[in-house]
């Protein structure tokens, strides 16, 4: 209580200088409160990593939504966002406490992140594809479609692939990177697309 008092009585400069001294030295110096910085630091990283996934997960599954994709498929979305949050949340908690410094996680993640899209480049140019055929609205569920020598109605859209059941009563299986590459000819969707558009 001394030190307190003696900081904001005192006209001495000297005194103040040792009292701001000594209260740096405590506080950098407790355990205690490194470790409630470190808690802190960590529960604000969490929550902003939490944020920022529910706000792309909230767009990814209203375009979805949008496009008449399946809850199974949205439910695939959702559980996709997360694996990704947790791994950037473990990254920043290694990185924050000390486990890991910067350049190594970085590098760590760089090379995590370069293998898995090397192994899995034909399934995100698909999931990708996928988004974007949602996100413009290309085709819905129920459209009637033509891909080259397949033509029918698309009764399942999904992140690497759409399904389009056949006259003949065969669902054929198509990539969407191959849909999204065209040409796609959507006889249904002609009018909406027009007005989405503003196509003449």
């Amino acid at each position: 209580m001394f030190l307190f008092n003696s900081l904001f009585k005192s006209h001495n400069i000297y005194e103040l200088y040792a009292c701001t001294l000594f209260i740096k030295a405590i506080t950098e110096s407790s355990p205690i409160i490194s470790v409630l910085n470190l808690a802190i630091g960590v529960v604000v990283g969490i929550v902003v990593v939490v944020l920022i996934e529910e706000g792309i997960h909230y767009l990814i599954r209203r375009a979805a939504k949008a496009a008449g994709t399946s809850s199974t498929v949205i439910r695939d979305i959702g559980v996709t966002m997360r694996v990704i949050a947790i791994l950037v949340i473990l990254a920043g908690v290694l990185s924050l406490t000390g486990l890991a410094s910067q350049f190594t996680a970085l590098a760590i993640s760089g090379i995590g992140a370069l293998a898995i899209s090397l192994s899995l480049q034909n399934t995100i140019s698909n999931i990708i594809a996928g988004i974007l055929l949602f996100y413009d609205g290309v085709i819905h569920l129920n459209d009637i479609v033509e891909y080259g020598s397949v033509k029918g109605k698309v009764v399942r859209l999904a992140l690497r692939n759409t399904w389009i059941k056949l006259d003949s009563g065969n669902i054929a299986v198509i990539s969407n990177s191959l849909l999204a590459g065209g040409p796609l000819i959507n006889h249904s969707a002609t009018e909406r697309l027009s007005r989405k558009y503003e196509i003449d």
